[in-house]
């Protein structure tokens, strides 16, 4: 079993950058594919970016390939998402979970409680 706490989420201008976090729990943390989704007010939760266990690949939504860069170590059981060129429709709550590999929620067993992410024009 993995748990998970995202922090990093505050309050950004347009075009700035943010790294936001995902500490995780459990011996067995390298053997999960790790994901980060978000959820907009009034919208409902999307996917952002995946990363396999071993790190070596990688995949994202549209909106965020080229602005935003999944990572991991696995040595520390943290993973990261770095979001740059940040926009106002980047406003939204980000989660991070553990489970398989792929971009369906479905996918993911192991969910934090989120970390807001604000971008102010």
């Amino acid at each position: 079993q993995v748990q998970v706490v995202e922090s990093g989420g505050t309050l950004v201008l347009a075009g700035g950058s943010l790294r936001l976090s995902c500490a995780a729990s459990g011996r067995t943390f390298s053997t999960y594919a790790m994901g980060w989704f978000r959820q907009a007010p009034g919208q409902g939760r999307e996917f952002v970016a995946t990363i396999s266990a071993t790190g070596g690949v990688t995949y994202y939504a549209l909106s965020v390939k080229g602005r935003f860069t999944i990572s991991r170590d696995n040595v520390k059981n943290m993973v990261y998402l770095q979001m740059n060129s940040l926009e106002p429709e980047d406003t939204a709550m980000y989660y991070c979970a553990a489970g398989s590999y792929g971009t369906n929620q479905r996918s993911y067993d192991y969910w934090g409680q989120g970390t807001q992410v604000t971008v102010s024009s």
